[in-house]
């Protein structure tokens, strides 16, 4: 093989492949042997970029070595065809989201299939089709019957240029939409339905100590701040003026007695029925417009300027019965608590810096242990340690730590308040003003309210519309043929819900879908999905942490729950893939326009080079910068290691077992060992998802094996396959080619995978190099795990040494490394 034409062993293999049906899943799991592999699917807005396929290699890597393992696989494949991206790609086109998508799914299909992904494509999901979701709108309807669905009336993120509402976890960390990092997101009041992931809170926290050791510690962290716990008192003070209850949770209630004013937050609910009562209704009305264009991150970002409105109103401490004054502030959240807070200046540093602003009083009530109160007068900031409480009645002199848990007992024993767990994590938000979605499964009626669609009349199909533009609300809402319809109840006529489903409820449950994909009479046979669950390495990006991740976990938990699937988390291992930069370093995306076609770059290379490249640039979980310049030189690697296998086939000795150390001549020894090193180097490697440092190890080898004569060695039949098979998961084609070469039949990936010889990969003999000050002056033949002493005087006594140590006694130091270097000092 002088030189190879890839692009003709491509068409070969992947054509053996498809009519071999090596990527078909069992028909049944198996029990210890099954493994799902699954990368998390992609969205529809274009073709398959440069990213995807380094992302899609990484799973397909371990595919082929799981296979090679003996490993019973589903790695399926589908696409998240619903939502925002697929939909804006289509109006950008001036063309119908449908056919878009459709023309997309077709193309990326065709090119994934050229890649010679392992996908088995009769598991393709396609969540925009009727068959996927009519099972989303299922899920709706299981929840609502749980009691895990409602709608209300509240503050909700908006993005102006998606004209939808968002989620909180779609709202950037910098308070801007997760489709557009310019565009900041508004607040808007409307009727949304929401799924209430807020009752799992607790669970889903919890179950975040089974998954630290196999998840990204990083995407850990995020979810439990995400989730937010957090153990304090509800206290419930009342406003003096209209009487209405004005509850307040708290994580510091031994400072209850410092209270000096309240504030409350723009958006609170209350605060909708409390403006028109307000003795400064007009301020507070210019006040809560201006911040309801702020983002929450805006809000509460440290450094900000805290500012608010006096809103005239008071309110009354339960605990001293003093009333303060109700300010109305962007720095409290409405979803955060009850929507406002008790505000102590002396102890909270944002209470502190407002107060200091509007000449609000300042009261300490806890003191620094062992120390005099502190003077308000002379404070430049909060006191925010615990402490010991004073200017508190009976709760004097108690220590912070009990007085937090006495303060909270006193006000449930007194009616007004309980000890209480708030949670950051918000009720999911599912609703979405937009045409390109799964249709809600509700029918609004005037007597009956709102009414759930009976499950034998699903799927409710989406309309074909001619106009899908979003303008503020559902596009669906003028399709008269769509919104009229019958109330399932009483038979009047009613109106179909006109909002879609966010597209993250399509993917909160795609991975038990693929276990069972043509499944008509149900979203799945819990026996077959029972099988197959849980995903035993999950593939996908890190933006994905609080969002789809979080999401994915809650919908399996209420499954679970309602006696769906044996499981109660989706995924034992997570894996988070590297980005593809550009030339200038930003992440390749289609939003962004500067994808690289992975079919332009296999049209010159073939498939087994770019991909060998890539996993060597970098480990998976690292950015990689795409540049062609590394295609060179992994061509020149692919060629030489097949001339080397080519090399060993053919000889008469050709019996392909494996042999063994004791079996092999003398001369075979270094390249048997050496290659048992590599199997067991390789081997760790890919199941340690480090593919660089395996590509690294099979460079080292046929490096290593440069001296070596194959037309006179025992094992060439074996060294030769045993390459074809280390280099199958990265070079798949070749690999293939290489094991015919050998003549082995049918395929590389369904032969075992080699096993190392441990005793044969253990050194007899190593070669230490000798320093003197620094510089190699020659090397030395030892036994492996000779001692400091012998190997220096082996050291000494070579000629070569000899001539820059003339006097052992005038040496100074000596630096061993075991079995490598010895660095003499004179």
């Amino acid at each position: 093989m002088a030189d190879i034409d890839f692009k003709t062993l491509d068409a070969k293999w992947q054509k053996h492949w498809i009519d071999s049906g090596l990527y078909k899943t069992p028909a049944k799991a198996g029990s210890d042997e099954k493994f799902y592999l699954l990368e998390m699917y992609a969205y529809p807005s274009g073709d398959i970029h440069i990213g995807h396929f380094r992302n899609y290699t990484v799973g397909d890597v371990m595919w082929r070595y799981l296979r090679s393992r003996g490993k019973t696989l589903l790695h399926p494949f589908g696409w998240d065809s619903f939502g925002l991206p697929a939909e804006q790609a289509a109006i950008k086109r001036n063309i119908q989201p449908g056919q878009w998508t459709e023309g997309n799914i077709a193309t990326g299909k065709e090119t994934l299939t050229r890649l010679g992904i392992s996908y088995d494509w009769d598991r393709e999901v396609v969540t925009s089709r009727s068959d996927y979701y009519r099972w989303t709108q299922w899920i709706f309807l299981k929840l609502y019957e749980k009691g895990l669905t409602y709608q209300d009336e509240a503050a909700v993120n908006w993005c102006p240029e998606c004209n939808t509402v968002l989620a909180n976890e779609q709202v950037t960390g910098s308070g801007t939409c997760w489709r557009h990092d310019t565009t900041s997101v508004e607040k808007r009041f409307l009727k949304q339905w929401y799924f209430k992931i807020t009752e799992y809170a607790q669970r889903l926290l919890d179950s975040l100590d089974d998954l630290e050791k196999d998840w990204p510690p990083s995407t850990v962290a995020q979810q439990r701040n995400w989730i937010g716990r957090s153990e304090g008192a509800e206290i419930n003070f009342t406003v003096v003026e209209t009487g209405d209850d004005l509850p307040i949770f708290t994580t510091r209630p031994d400072t209850i007695y410092g209270v000096t004013f309240m504030a409350i937050a723009p958006d609170a609910r209350l605060m909708r029925t409390l403006v028109d009562r307000c003795p400064n209704r007009s301020a507070v009305e210019e006040y809560t417009r201006k911040a309801q264009k702020k983002s929450e991150i805006e809000r509460t970002a440290e450094g900000t300027e805290k500012d608010g409105v006096d809103t005239g109103l008071t309110v009354r401490n339960p605990f001293n019965r003093k009333a303060v004054p109700l300010f109305v502030a962007d720095y409290v959240l409405a979803g955060y608590g009850c929507g406002a807070v008790m505000a102590v200046p002396a102890h909270d540093q944002r209470d502190f810096e407002f107060a200091r602003k509007y000449d609000v009083p300042i009261v300490t009530v806890i003191h620094p242990d062992g120390a005099d109160p502190l003077d308000p007068a002379t404070m430049t900031e909060a006191f925010t340690a615990r402490g010991v409480m004073h200017n508190s009645d009976r709760f004097d002199g108690l220590p912070s730590e009990k007085g937090i848990v006495d303060t909270a007992l006193h006000a449930k024993g007194q009616g007004f308040g309980r000890p209480a767990i708030t949670f950051k994590l918000r009720d999911w938000l599912i609703s979405r003003q937009r045409y390109w979605g799964s249709p809600i499964p509700m029918i609004h009626c005037a007597e009956c309210g709102a009414v759930p669609v009976p499950e034998k009349d699903l799927p409710v199909l989406l309309p074909e519309v001619e106009d899908f533009i979003p303008k503020g609300r559902s596009p669906l809402e003028d399709v008269d043929a769509f919104i009229n319809t019958e109330c399932p109840s009483c038979g009047r006529a009613a109106r179909r819900d006109a909002d879609t489903m966010d597209t993250f409820v399509c993917s909160s449950w795609y991975q038990f879908r693929y276990t069972d994909p043509h499944n008509a009479q149900n979203p799945f046979e819990k026996e077959k999905v029972n099988q197959w669950m849980p995903v035993d390495l999950y593939i996908g990006g890190s933006e994905h942490a609080m969002g789809h991740l979080i999401y994915f976990r809650f919908i399996t938990k209420v499954l679970h729950d309602l006696g769906y699937v044996a499981v109660d988390e989706p995924a034992k291992v997570l894996f988070h893939h590297g980005m593809v930069l550009d030339a200038k370093g930003d992440i390749m995306s289609k939003s962004k326009g500067n994808v690289v076609s992975p079919v332009t770059v296999i049209d010159e290379w073939g498939v087994d080079i770019p991909r060998l490249a890539m996993l060597f640039f970098a480990p998976p979980h690292k950015e990689i910068l795409w540049t062609e310049k590394g295609l060179v030189g992994a061509k020149r690697f692919l060629i030489r290691y097949a001339n080397f296998v080519t090399s060993l086939a053919g000889r008469e000795h050709n019996a392909q077992a494996a042999p063994t150390l004791d079996e092999i001549s003398k001369t075979d020894v270094v390249a048997f060992r050496r290659a048992h090193q590599t199997i067991r180097k390789v081997t760790a490697d890919i199941e340690g998802l480090q593919y660089n440092t395996a590509i690294a190890a099979l460079m080292e080898l046929l490096n290593d094996l440069g001296q070596y004569a194959p037309d006179k060695s025992e094992i060439a039949d074996w060294l030769g396959a045993t390459l074809a098979q280390l280099i199958g998961p990265f070079a798949p084609h070749l690999a293939e080619e290489l094991w015919e070469t050998m003549g082995r039949e049918p395929s590389v990936f369904e032969a075992p995978w080699p096993e190392w010889d441990e005793a044969a990969c253990e050194e007899k003999e190593v070669t230490i190099a000798v320093q003197v000050k620094g510089k190699l002056r020659g090397t030395i033949a030892a036994p492996a795990g000779i001692s400091r002493d012998d190997a220096l005087g082996l050291a000494l006594a070579d000629e070569k040494v000899k001539r820059h140590v003339a006097d052992p006694g005038a040496i100074k130091k000596v630096i061993f490394v075991p079995d490598k270097i010895v660095n003499i000092i004179v």
